[in-house]
């Protein structure tokens, strides 16, 4: 099993030099960093690791800060060129257990997308103080009254592990959050494609160095997109719009030959998205090393 792991990094050099042994550890597992333009060195620090572990570290230096989902977009396409058997999400702050990764694996084997939960039974929190639990679980409440979400609990996670093929029907694209909201737009879409999704547990603690890339930006796109998201103009793009997954995967292994993209309005149509376990913008200057 060859499973890439993508780490976005900003301002995260003493996170990402523990970070990276402790994947590394883990057989079948490869990591592809997405730094910003990190004025700390993280970008530097991440060549030096891909020559020190040829082959199994790149590295996208993207031109600036643009957020955490133009970042993911742009390791979502060059991931899929590489052709693993699955791509995972987790931060690199180590709010993130890498002990954790296996069982999001395994559960990816008759699942589309796996999502490792805070708020499922067995799932954690550790270190994070009372206004940022209750944010978190205000968040998921309000994009759940909004939208429906199919029951997930945990619709703000950024542990996640996919299947390729899923990936490439998203239409990376068009996608257009920029911060924290993009793994609710994703979400949005996977539900809306009637993919299988799973929560699994997982402990998140608080980042022990650096500082969080949260912002009133952010936060303010974070609550307008499930808002956007009910509007008639926002649709899944039709199969036409997907021609970039039979660029890696054919026909058939992206889902698209039985049937094609199902809208997302004719998708929650009647009361919510489907339930659990149901059936970047242009060219960037990204250099990857």
């Amino acid at each position: 099993m060859d499973t890439v792991v993508l780490v976005p990094t900003y301002n995260e050099r003493d996170n990402l030099a523990a970070l990276v042994p402790r994947i590394l550890a883990l057989t079948g597992f490869r990591i592809l960093v997405l730094d910003d333009a990190s004025p700390d060195g993280t970008g530097e620090l991440a060549s030096r690791l891909s020559r020190q572990y040829e082959g199994r570290v790149h590295v996208i230096h993207r031109p600036r800060k643009e957020g955490l989902g133009r970042a993911y977009v742009d390791g979502m396409r060059h991931a899929l060129e590489q052709r693993p058997d699955l791509v995972c999400q987790m931060d690199a702050d180590g709010s993130h257990d890498v002990d954790d990764l296996p069982r999001l694996v395994a559960a990816a084997r008759d699942c589309d997308l796996v999502i490792g939960s805070r708020y499922v039974d067995g799932g954690a929190l550790v270190n994070w103080p009372w206004h940022r639990r209750a944010l978190s679980r205000t968040a998921n409440a309000y994009i759940r009254a909004v939208v429906g979400m199919g029951g997930v609990h945990d619709c703000t996670s950024g542990m996640r592990c996919w299947k390729p093929s899923t990936i490439a029907r998203l239409s990376l694209d068009t996608l257009t959050s920029h911060g924290y909201a993009f793994q609710v737009e994703t979400l949005y879409r996977t539900l809306a494609l009637r993919c299988r999704v799973r929560e699994v547990p997982i402990t998140f603690t608080e980042r022990q160095r650096g500082s969080s890339k949260m912002d009133a930006r952010v936060m303010l796109e974070s609550f307008a997109l499930p808002w956007r998201l009910q509007k008639p103009a926002y649709a899944q793009p039709n199969e036409r719009d997907q021609r970039h997954a039979t660029s890696v995967y054919d026909r058939a292994a992206a889902g698209l030959s039985t049937a094609g993209a199902v809208g997302v309005r004719s998708a929650h149509r009647g009361g919510g998205l489907r339930g659990l376990d149901t059936p970047a913008q242009g060219k960037r200057n990204i250099r990857p090393t």
